[in-house]
């Protein structure tokens, strides 16, 4: 008994010392995402007959009668022994398929041909992944494995049963996951493993074939084809995997390059670089707009503002429209100083008994017994004068404010701001800006008082009551004060801010 224990881990021993290194070999590989390049082509590969290439995978054939497909790598292999990882769909509306799907390691590349898509009488394997019954047996859905020395024409109607090394009856149609094909050649040992795509686990697999002392091309060309017929079916190919085989101890080791050739390939590499900025310079000087249009292409964030351009492009349209408001009050001020002017003028000339030049009015009848005393007037005429020194202090705050915005532009004009402090800066702006509308409603209010007229003389009956008019300048003081205070806390809180 112990000896057949002692036996029993020899062998698993011998089979675990024996397993060969994995290399994996990109030339001869596939897989999304960007599987095909923007012009079609799969690099390392070229594709024939109905076959295309997207970003996740190649459809060998699509769902449509009578079409063959193919895609084929474009050098032969390096190395004598291999692994390959098929990973690939085949969907189909109806219940049965048509005709298959295939994989191909031969010593030239296929053409396009009656088996599965390829050429008959080729040099090597064949994996034929069989949907349609052509003998009628029932046993398809089938995978087999054929070798074929050039001599050897595919039997259809048989579906080729006589001429396999062996095979196995697998369905791999209209799966829920990717359907799985492990094919090793390893030291004239042909294996397959199968995965059959109903559950999610990468390591689910079954032995299909295992054949002996079979002899391969040294050096050949790997492959997938399909076909369809009267059936259809889509055949998509998601993954291409290889790698190379090698026995324990005989792994390949990296080159080492010489200094010298470094320096050579260094060189070379410059001057290659040098000569291609050389011609992209000249073709942007040839095709401007052809060159700017790639540029926009291989640099999309140029084509659209970032985020601090656009808050500092708000700002400037803060700043542009207080200007404007700025503008508008400085023109009212100007209206309500020269109206308030012309009162004045015009209350002097009644009070000394004449009529101001200039003015195109007729003198005042005045009517006996009914005039305003002297106290009244200079009383009236003090109003005047405190309601035009309040729009002269009005005047010259805006003016201060006007020149508080122009430093704010200036320091803007220095940097970028980042987004807080842009944020900041516009909620400033728009507290300004609702100041200066007050402001700006105030005035026209003293603006619309002023456009009735001077009072007339001889009826004071029908004038504005003189305790209302004082009412009325009090009230203006009290919301003028009230805004000079309101301003001077901002400003002070601005100053922290700048």
């Amino acid at each position: 008994m112990l000896y057949i224990i002692l036996l029993i881990f020899a062998q698993i021993f011998l089979v675990l010392c024996d397993l060969p290194h994995h290399k994996f070999e990109y030339k001869y590989s596939f897989k999304g995402p960007y599987l095909a390049q923007k012009d079609g082509t799969v690099p390392f590969w070229e594709h024939f007959g109905n076959a295309i290439a997207s970003e996740e995978m190649v459809r060998i054939t699509p769902s449509l009668r009578s079409k063959k497909g193919s895609i084929w790598t474009k050098n032969k292999t390096a190395f004598d022994w291999w692994q390959v990882e098929v990973v690939f769909r085949v969907n189909g509306r109806g219940r049965l398929g048509a005709d298959g799907f295939a994989f191909w390691y031969t010593e030239n590349k296929g053409v396009e041909g009656p088996v599965f898509g390829s050429n008959d009488n080729w040099i090597g394997l064949g994996v034929f992944f069989d949907s349609f019954d052509n003998d009628n047996r029932g046993n398809n859905p089938y995978i087999m494995a054929m070798y074929n020395d050039g001599t050897k024409a595919f039997d259809h109607q048989s579906d080729g049963v006589a001429q396999q090394l062996a095979g196995c009856q697998r369905d791999f149609r209209n799966k829920p996951f990717p359907v799985r094909a492990k094919i090793e050649y390893y030291k004239n040992v042909l294996t397959i493993l199968f995965h059959n795509g109903n559950t999610n686990n990468d390591e689910d697999f079954e032995l299909c074939v295992r054949a002996e002392n079979i002899y391969l091309p040294q050096a050949g060309y790997f492959g997938l084809s399909a076909a369809t017929g009267g059936l259809a079916d889509d055949h998509d190919a998601l993954k291409f995997l290889t790698y190379s085989l090698y026995p324990p101890g005989t792994q390949p080791t990296s080159q080492n390059i010489g200094d010298a050739e470094k320096e050579k390939f260094s060189k070379e590499y410059e001057e290659y670089k040098d000569k291609l900025e050389k011609q992209k310079e000249e073709y942007r000087k040839e095709h401007p707009d052809e060159a700017k249009r790639k540029d926009m292409e291989f640099n999309p964030d140029e084509a659209y503002e970032t985020s601090q351009q656009r808050e500092l492009q708000q700002i400037f349209q803060g700043q542009s429209s207080i200007f404007e408001i700025l503008r508008g009050l400085h023109r009212k001020i100007d209206e309500v100083i020269g109206r308030q002017e012309r009162a004045l003028s015009m209350l002097s000339a009644v009070q000394t008994g004449g009529v101001p030049q200039g003015q195109g009015m007729p003198p005042p009848q005045v009517a006996g017994g009914g005039g305003l005393g002297r106290h009244e007037v200079e009383a009236l005429l003090g109003g005047q004068r405190e309601l035009v020194q309040s729009a002269r202090d009005i005047k010259s705050f805006v003016t201060d404010i006007h020149q508080r915005t122009g430093t704010i532009i200036a320091k803007q004009s220095d940097g970028k701001p980042s987004g807080g402090t842009a944020f900041e800066a516009a909620a400033h702006f728009q507290e300004v800006k609702e100041a200066l509308n007050i402001v700006k409603r105030d005035l026209a209010a003293v603006a619309a008082k002023s456009q009735g007229g001077p009072c007339p003389v001889v009826q004071p009956t029908s004038c504005l009551p003189t305790s209302y008019f004082f009412i009325f300048a009090i009230l203006q003081m009290i919301v003028i004060i009230g805004y000079i205070t309101y301003q001077s806390n901002k400003e002070s809180q601005a100053k922290k801010f700048y």
